[in-house]
């Protein structure tokens, strides 16, 4: 895959980005011939149009990509990156963009167009490659790639060849990149300190585990929860098999908390990492879980199973308790938790929750930065009797249907009470169809965004 910048001297093809309210002022600046030639080709500076000029020899001397109009823009993102598998092979330097938003988008957008999912099948890269634009901070455009890469692996990778264990080794192989230490519980340790991970994973022949990952020594504590549900049937709740489909990817969270924290270790930032990943299969046997239990959990809790399909935040919340016991500067969970969220916003747009409101506006304006698009959803308080089933301290699946998002938020919430600052992503993580930098299968959401948002939530 090519998620680097060309980093060579060698002269390289002026590629100029064009918008459409930009064309005629663009038009003018050519050469007579080069004129002539751009409008021979009908070129309009739509978005994802290319037009190359003639050179000697066969060569190209020059090139153009349409960024489209402002609505085109704001529509879809990372327009220049739909240039990227229609340009001949070449060295390319931009031109056209002023440093800034537009810039690093296109940057970032040109970077994560080259990302391929070869494991199982050899696919071609595209030959085009970009020189780090001037005024692009090329080095954390690459870390935040690579962070996203690795998110979209983990998440494309079928379930045969993504369980629990193979999550541990790709935390493990992570942690001895960047020298972070790595801590994993299981058996009887797992079910004495951790009765609800252990719970959901015990029906599966692939064993369930908290997995922990620890990097930095100074500055903020900053702990990331991921939901690693590696499949997910439902449980004795079976999932019909049109909803079974794509449950490879309700390990995102964790997928997604892995990149993220490759994007930290890699760039070096200034404070105390720590992950955890409940690593589970939500399997069926005899010794499933059964809906009306009542699970104990790390935190003291009791919760009633009314759905052994709504396993995520019983897992989460172990996970939770554990984090919260240390008082981090900043608590974080991202998951694949709910289809009431995708009802409310769809694939593109995951809601998050903030018990800070301070946060959630560093965090909003930084997702409209980072073109990683983020909606607020309250932890309103009026629900918190939905999750109340009477014979236990809390229901992990409260009837009725509504507000669903909103009542697993609240139920996650419960098991956060030491930690002033708490943040929840429910993520989709999964790209239905292709778009521009963002081909179809798993993808990251929230993470470019809090990388985005850690300076200001962190004050570091």
């Amino acid at each position: 895959m090519a998620l680097t910048f060309d980093k060579g001297t060698t002269r390289a093809i002026p590629l100029h980005a064009v918008t459409e309210e930009g064309l005629q002022a663009w038009l003018a600046g050519l050469s007579v011939a080069d004129l002539a030639w751009a409008r021979a080709q009908g070129f309009k500076a739509g978005a994802g149009e290319v037009l190359t000029f003639p050179g000697e020899g066969g060569n190209i001397s020059a090139a153009a990509v349409g960024l489209g109009d402002a609505k085109a823009r704001n529509r879809q993102r990372f327009q220049l990156a739909l240039a990227r598998g229609k340009l001949p092979e070449g060295i390319y330097e931009l031109h056209g963009l002023e440093p800034g938003p537009e810039l690093d988008e296109a940057a970032l957008g040109w970077l994560l167009a080259g990302y391929r999912f070869d494991r199982y099948a050899s696919t071609s890269a595209p030959g085009a490659t970009l020189r780090a634009p001037q005024g692009v901070d090329a080095p954390r455009l690459e870390a935040i790639a690579a962070g996203e890469a690795l998110t979209r692996d983990l998440i494309n990778t079928p379930a045969s060849d993504m369980g629990p264990a193979e999550l541990e080794a790709a935390a493990r192989a992570l942690a001895e990149e960047f020298g972070a230490s790595v801590e994993v519980t299981g058996g009887d340790a797992l079910k004495a300190g951790f009765p609800m991970i252990e719970a959901v994973g015990r029906a599966s022949a692939r064993a369930p585990r908290l997995i922990e990952m620890n990097w930095g020594s100074e500055g903020p504590a900053l702990a990331l929860v991921g939901k690693g549900v590696c499949f997910d049937t439902g449980g004795l709740n079976i999932k019909p098999g049109a909803s079974m489909g794509l449950m490879k990817k309700d390990m995102g969270g964790a997928a997604t908390v892995l990149g993220l924290a490759r994007m930290i270790m890699a760039l070096g930032l200034p404070l105390r990492l720590r992950v955890l990943i409940p690593a589970v299969e939500n399997a069926i046997s005899g010794s499933a879980f059964r809906p009306q239990d009542i699970l104990t959990s790390r935190k003291g809790l009791s919760v009633e199973v009314n759905n052994t399909d709504a396993e995520g935040r019983l897992v989460l919340a172990d996970a939770l308790a554990l984090a919260d016991e240390a008082r981090p500067d900043l608590l974080v969970s991202m998951a694949t938790l709910t289809g009431a969220a995708r009802v409310a916003l769809g694939p593109d747009v995951p809601p998050f929750f903030a018990t800070r409101d301070s946060d959630a506006r560093v965090l909003a304006e930084a997702a409209e930065r980072a073109r990683d698009p983020l909606w607020r959803l309250p932890f309103w308080e009026p629900y918190e009797k939905m999750i109340e089933p009477g014979i236990a301290d809390l229901d992990n699946a409260p009837r009725g249907g509504m507000a669903g998002a909103i009542t697993a938020a609240l139920f996650l919430r419960r098991f956060v009470t030491e930690t002033p600052r708490y943040l929840h992503f429910d993520i989709y993580g999964w790209q239905p169809e292709a778009a521009p930098a963002r081909p179809k299968g798993g993808v990251g959401q929230g993470a470019r965004a809090m990388l985005e948002a850690l300076p200001a939530l962190l004050g570091y």
